[in-house]
């Protein structure tokens, strides 16, 4: 049996910055975890053969692994002459609406994210807000005020949850 020392410690300390990559490469948390633990039992199996750092070869294993499966579910499709029916845009109109709201607010600056997450998402009183930023309650208001302007200039919330009126 080849020697596979090192290997739990590699996974233990390793996993979470090449969950990050395999996120990155996904899209997805749960193909994410899946592609990384495909390519660590791929990786177990020649782990004594690793000459050198082991972080690249894994690396590489992650994306070839997700090659592989993108090429197999490629395959996978079949041209038909026939076009499915189009779904109610209506249906799915929130989740346009969430979307542009999440670029939105991932263009605020940082603070003014935050104020906006704390005070809005979690409920917090500006006292709180700004407890927990550790900066004052008008520093909060002001904060909040610009980020909601921003909010209401934002081309892709025009018309959407009260916006552009």
């Amino acid at each position: 049996m080849a020697d596979r020392s090192g290997f739990d410690e590699f996974v233990a300390t390793r996993s979470p910055a090449l969950l990050r990559t395999a996120y990155l490469l996904t899209g997805d948390h749960g193909l994410a975890e899946d592609l990384l633990q495909t390519a660590l039992a791929k990786c177990w199996f020649a782990w004594g053969r690793i000459d050198g750092p082991p972080e690249p070869y894994v690396r590489r294993a992650l994306a070839t692994t997700y090659a592989t499966w993108w090429r197999r579910r490629w395959r996978g499709e079949r041209p038909t002459g026939q076009l499915p029916d189009r779904g109610d845009p209506a249906a799915t109109s929130h989740v346009d609406d969430r979307d542009a709201l999440w670029r939105a607010l991932g263009a605020l600056p940082r603070r003014q994210r935050a104020v906006v997450v704390l005070r809005y998402y979690e409920d917090l009183s500006e006292a709180e807000t700004a407890s927990a930023l550790g900066i004052s309650t008008g520093t909060v208001k002001s904060q909040a005020a610009k980020a909601l302007a921003a909010l209401r200039r934002d081309a892709d919330l025009a018309g959407t949850m009260g916006g552009g009126q």
